[in-house]
């Protein structure tokens, strides 16, 4: 006969009750995954748009036709770099957007996203850090200074008196959560903040919790 034992029965749930949370975790996590996925493609369309009318903007050709061209002749294709030497209107990058996550990977644990670029009309990047309270950076954090001030926007400062720099705190707690840096001129002012932001986390995350 079946034991009615209520500790049984309390053992049984809480077995299946963790089964079930574990299985939400994966269902939410993929979830997002794909969200994400949707929203990087879209954001792919977006700068093959913004280069397509660029490059069809300096010839009375289409940007495919050209390009159709260009494999026939065996001539290499433009590199990114390339496309941005040359100063381009503000009426032609307004809109635009690239996007940029920072992931880190700690012992024994997934894949974490620490924080999220955005790069608008090639002027403002904002910057979105992930659980602040778990990052804990401050304006006046040592490698806060160090490695993203020091190492990034003072060079850029230099080069561009106008870069204007503004924090926002998570909660009234002085940790930032948000940092927006506007008036930029390159795409290599973003890749320089991009990578002072990924060594800056790399430091910052603590692996211990």
């Amino acid at each position: 006969m079946k034991s009615m034992d209520p500790k049984d029965d309390e053992k049984e749930i809480e077995k299946l009750s963790l089964m079930l949370s574990k299985i939400q975790d994966i269902y939410y996590k993929k979830k997002e995954q794909l969200e994400e996925l949707k929203s990087e493609i879209v954001e792919l369309r977006e700068v093959l748009n913004f280069l397509n009318s660029l490059l069809s903007g300096k010839s009375f050709h289409s940007a495919d036709e050209i390009y159709s061209k260009s494999m026939v002749k065996n001539v290499k294709e433009p590199t990114e770099e390339q496309y941005f030497v040359e100063e381009v209107s503000k009426e032609k990058v307004k809109g635009t957007n690239i996007k940029r996550k920072i992931f880190s990977k700690s012992m024994n644990k997934e894949e974490e996203l620490l924080s999220i670029l955005n790069f608008y009309d090639f002027n403002r990047v904002e910057i979105k850090i992930i659980e602040p309270e778990k990052r804990m950076i401050k304006e006046s954090s040592e490698d806060f200074v160090r490695i993203f001030i020091k190492g990034a926007l003072v060079d850029i400062k230099e080069k561009n008196p106008n870069m204007s720099l503004k924090y926002d705190y998570y909660k009234n707690s002085g940790l930032i959560e948000y940092i927006t840096i506007s008036n930029l001129q390159t795409i290599k002012d973003y890749d320089v903040i991009t990578s002072k932001m990924r060594e800056l986390l790399a430091k910052e995350i603590r692996f211990d919790k």
